[in-house]
């Protein structure tokens, strides 16, 4: 896909999210759609803007995207939780909101930048070789 048409459906869906989660009360006909795409945000995105950043286009198939953008995103979203509920801006719906909405931006940046060449970031696979050393 196009880096900038898939920058823009990012932050276009971050946005649209935030945007239900801010101004889309719980007891509205809309609830659904809000929990839809909270939902989604919150179990996908983040790990998929991860993902982009640190694979390159082909990597990786369908379902192995699939499932480290779900664990992945669950991580991010525990670790941001932990975050918030350590220090002094509290743990709420906002707040996480917030701070998912700033960790997406950033990842679909970074991502954004190494898909357009500007960022030169690689993973390297990592080759072990046994080895026993004998002492005397």
């Amino acid at each position: 896909m196009n880096p900038n048409k898939w920058f823009g459906i990012v932050i276009a869906y971050t946005a649209l999210t935030l945007l239900c989660v801010y101004f889309v009360s719980s007891d509205s006909v809309l609830s659904i759609i809000r929990i839809l795409l909270a939902y989604l945000f919150v179990a996908f995105v983040p790990g998929y803007c991860l993902i982009n950043f640190l694979f390159e286009d082909g990597k990786l198939d369908l379902a192995e995207i699939i499932v480290l953008s779900v664990a992945l995103s669950f991580g991010l979203a525990g670790i941001s939780g932990l975050l918030l509920g350590i220090s002094g801006i509290g743990f709420g719906t906002a707040s996480i909101a917030e701070s998912l909405g700033l960790i997406v931006v950033v990842l679909a940046v970074l991502a954004y930048l190494r898909k357009t060449g500007l960022i030169k970031y690689s993973i390297q696979k990592l080759r072990m070789k046994p080895s026993i050393h004998v002492s005397n």
